[in-house]
């Protein structure tokens, strides 16, 4: 594992690595996104539903806090604080946990009302989109997991490895926090 820079790029291959796979989510999300507008402006008449606004808010803010303390997990590695690394860590987690449990919440209320994609297109938009970036917060909690049990083992043997790749972590979760920022205002 090389933990340099590559000289071509600048980047060491985590990093390099991780902007590729967010290249390749921001076309996805761009691609749903643009289906929205496309549908959204074509339509006759737009379905008017109440949405759980306040739920959505908290969940916002979960993400914004997320982010905050995924920074402060990698740099607490960069001063060496390991203490300080897995507590911004097991914060990062628990808030992309709570998220998914409102949004969880919010999903069985609209189960209840029968608000599902068949309902209309307004919500086959939004089980769309947020059910995939539900699954990328899953997938971000499984990698966080993973380094706040087995994976910080490899802090002991090679810590440079370790911290280039809680930064690739990093970046993905900003990219998925991001990702909401972009929804929180379209859906709700």
């Amino acid at each position: 594992y090389a933990v340099d820079a590559r000289p071509d790029t600048g980047l060491h291959n985590a990093r390099l690595g991780v902007w590729l796979f967010i290249a390749s989510e921001v076309m996805l999300f761009a691609g749903l996104f643009s289906a929205y507008v496309l549908i959204r402006t074509g339509a006759a008449s737009w379905p008017q539903h109440d949405r759980p606004v306040v739920l959505a808010t908290i969940n916002t803010a979960a993400l914004i806090a997320s982010s905050i303390s995924m920074v402060r997990a990698w740099t607490a590695l960069q001063e060496q604080d390991w203490g300080a690394h897995r507590r911004a860590l097991a914060l990062t987690a628990a808030l992309g946990t709570l998220f998914l449990g409102i949004k969880g919440y919010e999903y069985a209320g609209h189960v209840a009302t029968g608000e599902l994609p068949s309902h209309d297109v307004y919500f086959a938009l939004y089980w769309t989109l947020t059910g995939l970036h539900a699954l990328h917060i899953l997938g971000g909690l499984v990698v966080l997991l993973y380094f706040l049990g087995p994976g910080a083992a490899l802090w002991q043997r090679r810590p440079r490895q370790f911290t280039n790749r809680i930064e690739a972590t990093g970046l993905y979760w900003h990219f998925v926090d991001l990702v909401w920022m972009l929804l929180f205002p379209v859906l709700y």
